[in-house]
């Protein structure tokens, strides 16, 4: 498999996950410019935010990538994505063990996982793909050696659902998870500096 940075079609591969502190400009803008490139879907993370703004910014958010047909995800609040009518939710193992599995009115639910043991409670509380995490050092977690593209292949052999590498994930490094298996990669920093 070769991907290029140059390939428009790399995008495809991946999901942007949020942070507007990392914006230069304003971050409406900067997701309309991301949900232009039509990655395979967008986390909106904002974890410093009440729930009542992050209601409101998620609602802007989901209409600019239903006009982009990208798929939008809520990040740990199950009522808020309940508040706009989301069906797309990502969690923490740790959230989604606390709701006992699966929300009903969720139809794509992905789950931050770090060990072979989070990924397999993951799949039993009704996970539909598996954000693993972290692959390359990241400046999000400073100090944090990753673990490198050989764990993602482990994961990748003992799961049926679709692995999506997060932490120090480029343009430049995608091929290299997608090689050990990994549907494609999370991208933060790439994405909210483009």
């Amino acid at each position: 498999m070769i991907i290029s940075m140059s390939d428009a079609g790399v995008y495809r591969h991946l999901i942007a996950v949020t942070d507007r502190k990392l914006c230069a400009g304003d971050f409406e803008e900067q997701v309309r410019r991301i949900a232009s490139l039509h990655p395979q879907g967008l986390i909106l993370r904002e974890k410093d935010l009440t729930d009542g703004e992050y209601t409101a910014l998620a609602a802007r958010i989901q209409e600019i990538c239903r006009g982009e047909n990208v798929p939008f995800f809520v990040h740990g609040r199950p009522a808020s994505a309940r508040q706009i009518g989301c069906r797309n939710l990502h969690l923490p193992l740790q959230t989604l063990q606390q709701l006992g599995g699966k929300p009903a009115d969720i139809d794509i639910l992905s789950v931050s996982c770090h060990s072979h043991e989070d990924v397999m409670q993951a799949e039993k509380q009704g996970a539909d793909r598996i954000i693993l995490g972290t692959i390359y050092e990241t400046g999000c977690k400073p100090g944090l050696a990753g673990k490198g593209p050989a764990f993602v292949r482990e994961i990748c052999r003992e799961t049926p659902l679709p692995v999506y590498a997060i932490g120090g994930i480029k343009l430049t490094n995608l091929r290299e998870v997608m090689e050990a298996g990994a549907a494609g990669g999370c991208m933060m920093s790439g994405f909210m500096t483009l």
